[in-house]
């Protein structure tokens, strides 16, 4: 009787190690898109509720222009007073800074920067008339509006 030994060649082992590597470069950068516009995502309900705090300013103070800065040195831009300054609010990573772009007394343009992990991914804005663009791949500068 022959005695055959038991278990995988190494032809075998390799053919299942390609395999696996051929899926997981197909998997991983659709993982990361995914994760890419659940930030978006969130930095774009960030915006809004920016944007609602935006028209709660206004119904105080009657003006947008005062709600950067602080509330004894009042400014038109920068980082806001009446909202947070990163999105998503908790935790230790920012993926998106929240700034006043301009406020006149009637209108506003709020912004969200990518940062860290975000960074290329291009900015938000969002305008007093509810106009709202996406520049993507333009960070600060630049870019076709695209609407979200």
């Amino acid at each position: 009787m022959i005695n055959r030994a038991k278990g995988f060649t190494l032809i075998e082992i390799m053919i299942a190690v390609a395999i696996v590597a051929l899926l997981a470069s197909i998997a991983v950068p659709s993982y990361n898109n995914i994760i890419s516009k659940g930030r978006r995502a969130d930095a774009q309900a960030a915006l809004m509720g920016f944007a609602q705090a935006m028209e709660r300013h206004y119904t105080d103070e009657a003006t947008y222009a005062t709600a950067a800065g602080t509330a004894l040195v009042p400014a038109a831009t920068g980082a806001p007073r009446v909202f947070y300054t990163r999105s998503p609010y908790d935790g230790n990573v920012v993926f998106y800074n929240l700034t006043i772009d301009a406020a006149t007394a009637t209108s506003y343009t709020l912004k969200a920067t990518p940062a860290n992990g975000q960074a290329s991914d291009g900015r938000l804005e969002i305008e007093g008339t509810g106009a709202r663009c996406w520049y993507e791949g333009h960070d600060t500068t630049g870019g076709t509006c695209a609407s979200w």
